[in-house]
């Protein structure tokens, strides 16, 4: 494994303190230094790599502390802000430019799908604090779920198993299992049938592993 540093690190502002002064960075150098490493892998070696190349990128990612499952689908595009705290389920997907804000811990469940565009931010800032420090809390996607395009996950929520986010959705409360929610803020609009949803999956599962 290629500098990891301990998971669930701030992200690195300074914000002024209640007295003026300057905080310290709440990132180790190790964190700055890993960080560092993997951009230029990313730049260099993940983000060129042709879109057939799953396993290559798997590989990377794993290198970087990340917990991968077989058959994971991650394109070329997709942003990983600390693979280390990444983990992907089997024949998970991370689709076009999705940005994944990992200041926490992002679990992805088996055969669950992001779509393009979408955003997982595992942290924000206390706004009622006077200088705002960073918080941060993890996400964590179900099995089965399907985040669809340009959604925005925030901190802490948690997408049960089988849910649908729809397209442009801001999701910041935990999403039931088998629901479908769309809006901003999402709100719930209907249910899926279980049965059905992992029928479906299934196909959808042997192209990816047709893909990769």
């Amino acid at each position: 494994m290629i500098g990891a540093p301990p998971a669930r690190q701030g992200e690195g502002s300074r914000p002024l303190g209640a007295d003026g002064a300057y905080r310290p960075s709440p990132h180790s150098r190790a964190n700055k230094i890993a960080r560092l490493a993997w951009g230029s892998v990313w730049l260099l070696l993940f983000r060129p790599s042709p879109k057939p190349f799953h396993a290559w990128r798997r590989m990377l990612l794993r290198l970087f502390g990340a917990e991968i499952g077989p058959g994971a689908v991650i394109h070329a595009s997709a942003r990983i802000w600390a693979p280390w705290n990444l983990t992907m389920g089997t024949c998970a997907s991370l689709s076009h430019r999705v940005d994944c804000y990992a200041v926490d811990l992002i679990a992805i469940g088996d055969y669950a799908t992001v779509s393009q565009y979408s955003f997982l931010c595992a942290a924000s800032h206390d706004i009622d604090a006077p200088d705002m420090p960073l918080v941060t809390a993890p996400i964590v996607i179900g099995a089965h779920a399907w985040v669809a395009a340009d959604a925005f996950v925030g901190p802490g929520v948690t997408i049960g198993e089988g849910a649908v986010v729809g397209a442009r959705a801001s999701v910041f409360r935990t999403v039931p299992p088998w629901t479908v929610v769309a809006g901003n803020p999402a709100r719930a609009i209907r249910m899926r049938r279980p049965a059905v949803a992992a029928a479906g999956a299934t196909w959808h599962v042997e192209d990816r592993r047709r893909a990769t």
